[in-house]
């Protein structure tokens, strides 16, 4: 039985990141519903972090309660958005072996 939430976050819009990603994220960690909470953040997502308050304090919210985030720094460094995503406290860095290993262990993965 899998018992780590893996989540791709790719999506700009605000109404599904906060009733989707973030509600989902932050409520399997800290009510237990799942062990490991991991979010990927990858292109237009990342825009939204760095531009955005409430979901920047979301986030920080997320990850202080113990969620796992983590961001593609190519897509950041193309974004000129390294420092505002690393100022949430988000791991920036190469992550496209991290989303390879994701899919090779053949664990559910949600898109959104």
């Amino acid at each position: 039985m899998q018992k780590e939430a893996k989540i791709l976050w790719t999506t700009d819009n605000k109404e599904t990141s906060i009733h989707m990603v973030l509600l989902y994220a932050h409520n399997a960690k800290i009510k237990g519903w799942m062990d490991e909470v991991s979010v990927l953040v990858w292109g237009a997502s990342q825009k939204l972090i760095a531009q955005d308050k409430e979901i920047q304090d979301k986030v920080k919210a997320m990850i202080d309660d113990g969620v796992k985030v983590t961001a593609c720094l190519k897509c950041a460094e193309n974004m000129e958005i390294a420092e505002g995503l690393e100022a949430c406290n988000i791991d920036v860095y190469y992550t496209g072996e991290l989303l390879s290993n994701w899919i090779k262990s053949g664990d559910t993965i949600i898109s959104v």
